[in-house]
């Protein structure tokens, strides 16, 4: 990325993250769900979003269409752009994480090493890694938007798992088996992780 603006410095406030996540009484972290598309990122990270709240935390979900809607709104759907997108939502989850938030997203992110980016952004522990990995027949039998038969009928360019690559994550944090698990099973999973280590 070329670095457009110079003179600029980084202020650090008075009030410290960590000062955030005592008033909280949680920790502000990145849990990344990737997958193909349809493989039920938005619907597993919208139950763990409801489950959060319902237990008093400050939790707030990113999801790839509604990015798209402002933020990311210029970007289509190219490597290059792809790229950008993720790099972007990066850093907003970084300043999200950084203010205490649980922060959520769902993204396809097909490329490992933009995965690997953004958990570059941020501190050990502080970056998890959530593969909802659905077989893609299953994905596209589920298709809510009919995304799957478009491409498949040629009429979407650089469709990830028709059309453009999907990247596996080699080692996240979580696996959860969307095809075999339903979404409560999957979203418990999220909740136990986050007890286990402290951060709920």
């Amino acid at each position: 990325m070329e670095i457009k603006s110079e003179n600029v410095v980084w202020h650090d406030g008075k009030v410290t993250k960590a000062d955030r996540e005592k008033l909280l009484k949680q920790k502000g972290v990145l849990v990344w769900f990737t997958g193909l598309p349809s493989s039920g990122k938005s619907t597993v990270s919208r139950e763990v979003e409801k489950r959060l709240y319902e237990m008093g935390k400050l939790v707030y979900v990113l999801d790839g269409d509604n990015i798209r809607h402002g933020l990311n709104g210029n970007l289509g759907f190219s490597p290059e752009d792809r790229k950008e997108n993720i790099r972007r939502i990066g850093e907003v989850a970084k300043l999200f994480t950084d203010a205490g938030i649980i922060t959520l997203t769902a993204f396809i992110s097909p490329y490992k090493a933009d995965r690997d980016r953004v958990r570059k952004l941020l501190k050990d522990n502080e970056f998890i890694e959530v593969y909802v990995k659905c077989p893609v027949d299953i994905c596209v039998k589920r298709d809510p938007k009919g995304m799957y038969k478009r491409a498949l009928n040629g009429e979407i360019k650089e469709f990830t798992g028709i059309s453009a690559p999907y990247e596996e994550p080699e080692n996240p944090e979580i696996i959860l088996e969307t095809d075999k698990e339903n979404v409560e099973k999957s979203a418990q999973k999220i909740i136990d992780y986050l007890k286990l280590h402290l951060i709920i």
